[in-house]
């Protein structure tokens, strides 16, 4: 079974097209802005709110979220369990990748002469190093396309993308990222999962009938 790239646009392209213009306008704010001056226009606009809510966003994001949800869809179906828990682990390994090949100072290291300026959720843990890309939006946005890629109902794509841009979001809101690093994250967990999906969901023995039932599907046949 072939599937090319431009089956998988087709099937999540909602997602694509509104990841698309959310990349542009991204771009557009790095050409204008300076980083420091994007960090602190995030991080002067903070709320108690938004500081009780953050924490719980990002931990979207970590990567116990994916590995659950491929546990629950294992129970079901083997196949799309497979390809939400191989995408997380491509792209969170090239993410973990490049990190330490760069090792870029987060926020917290990047203005330590400048703490006194900057709001800190108070009791959440900030990190110093290996601050490019943000594995957290990488995670996210992976783990949103392939939901994306697999459900039916495209519509629940426009959610599923609003969930991702709230875990990047919320990792420049806790100062452990910058702008750079959120939208580098974002473009590796899309375009990287892209041909992935591209690859994987082409080999002939997903498609097979093992792979098209899950755990509760071989209990009951087994019961029976």
């Amino acid at each position: 079974m072939n599937i090319s790239i431009k089956d998988v646009l087709q099937r999540i392209r909602l997602f694509f097209v509104l990841y698309l213009i959310l990349l542009c306008c991204c771009l557009i704010i790095k050409v204008l802005y300076s980083k420091d001056a994007i960090y602190y226009t995030v991080n002067g606009r903070f709320s108690d709110w938004a500081d009780y809510l953050a924490p719980y966003i990002t931990a979207i994001g970590n990567g116990w979220t994916t590995i659950i949800l491929s546990v629950i869809l294992a129970l079901f179906n083997y196949r799309k369990a497979f390809l939400l828990a191989s995408s997380y682990a491509i792209t969170s390994l090239l993410a973990q990748l490049i990190k330490h090949i760069v090792k870029a100072p987060r926020p917290k290291l990047y203005f330590h002469d400048q703490l006194t300026r900057i709001h800190f959720v108070k009791g959440a843990y900030t990190d110093t190093f290996n601050s490019f890309p943000s594995g957290h939006t990488v995670t996210a946005f992976s783990t949103a396309l392939v939901i994306s890629y697999l459900l039916k109902n495209k519509n629940w794509s426009i959610l599923l993308f609003l969930i991702a841009v709230l875990v990047g979001y919320s990792r420049m809101y806790l100062s452990e990222h910058f702008f750079e690093d959120v939208t580098a994250g974002s473009a590796l967990g899309v375009f990287l999962t892209i041909f992935w999906i591209s690859y994987i969901d082409g080999k002939k023995f997903l498609h097979t009938t093992g792979w098209n039932k899950g755990l509760l599907k071989s209990k009951l046949k087994s019961q029976n």
